[in-house]
């Protein structure tokens, strides 16, 4: 099992350096690479960009980025930039995002997002491979001037049109606050669809959120995370079967959050996520690993524990 670490997640109330002090802990306790989201707050490019100045050594990931706001070249662009600054591999991941993010923050369209999704993933996966002096797009008169950012294109995926989007074009595929039993499912239909396209499945990987001998604000900050999946297909029966049937018709009835978070008790959060001592954290990897995913990347709750700096810790080597 790889294990990297997630930066830039979800918006929350922290501080918002805090990604840059996750990123520091996380390159000086020796993780391989760094996750850098993108959401109304951190441009992903300008954040990986000044991770990279401030770290030693850890590979970057930037994204999601919401296909539906960036054109093909600027991402790819943004990634060969960061990679030129920074002087270390740097990859893309690509998301289609939501509704209340592309429509309601960024004022564009998402329509047909699958198909956003698969044209942005092939136009991407040829930008990311093109050398110095070719042509900047086929047919322009303006050439490449960057060398390829070097980091793998990864594709944030559940239902089956994006798992299909995956399978053909990823080298890995993003789930985000995923069950082992959830794991196990998607990753048989990602199998079958990377068979349908005569590909090797691309690897499995998932973002998680994790507390090591957890405060309670560590805790609160998790649960809050992930209320919004109450009424998620797909998720909310994961939740309704591990008991929490309350909170998932409550959500369905439309209560908001500070109410969710009243009814949601604090085992929830390890409903899909890596919650309790090194031990219990360790063995829930392992039920990941056994279920089909290949790597996690630690989402740290940083409410109690700055930077992360002590479940990373724990969990580091």
């Amino acid at each position: 099992m790889d294990i990297s670490v997630v930066a830039a997640a979800r918006e929350d109330d922290s501080p918002v350096d805090e990604p840059l002090r996750v990123a520091m802990v996380a390159d000086r306790l020796g993780y391989r690479e760094v996750w850098v989201g993108e959401g109304p707050t951190w441009d992903a490019f300008a954040l990986a960009a000044a991770i990279g100045g401030a770290t030693g050594h850890v590979a970057l990931t930037a994204g999601p980025v919401p296909v539906s706001v960036r054109d093909p070249l600027t991402i790819a662009r943004g990634a060969a930039s960061v990679a030129a600054v920074t002087r270390r591999p740097v990859g893309v991941a690509l998301g289609t995002s939501s509704k209340r993010v592309v429509e309601g923050v960024h004022g564009r369209s998402r329509t047909r997002p699958a198909a956003a999704l698969a044209e942005s993933a092939e136009a991407v996966r040829g930008l990311m491979h093109g050398e110095p002096g070719e042509a900047i797009v086929p047919g322009s008169v303006f050439r490449r001037r960057h060398q390829p950012p070097g980091g793998a294109l990864t594709v944030a995926a559940f239902g089956d049109r994006a798992i299909a989007v995956a399978a053909e074009h990823a080298d890995r595929m993003l789930l985000d606050v995923v069950s082992p039993e959830q794991v196990r499912e998607l990753r048989g239909r990602l199998n079958a669809a990377a068979e349908r396209a005569g590909r090797t499945a691309p690897r499995l990987a998932a973002w998680l959120p994790v507390a090591v001998a957890p405060e309670p604000e560590s805790l609160a900050q998790i649960l809050r995370s992930i209320v919004g999946y109450l009424t998620v297909p797909g998720y909310s029966d994961v939740f309704a079967d591990a008991g929490y049937g309350e909170a998932v018709e409550l959500a369905r009835s439309g209560a908001d959050s500070d109410t969710l978070l009243g009814v949601l008790p604090a085992e929830a959060a390890s409903t899909v996520g890596l919650v309790g001592d090194v031990a219990a954290v360790r063995a829930r990897i392992d039920a990941y690993a056994a279920a089909g995913l290949d790597e996690i990347a630690l989402v740290p709750a940083t409410a109690a524990d700055p930077g992360g700096e002590r479940t990373l810790t724990a969990l580091a080597g």
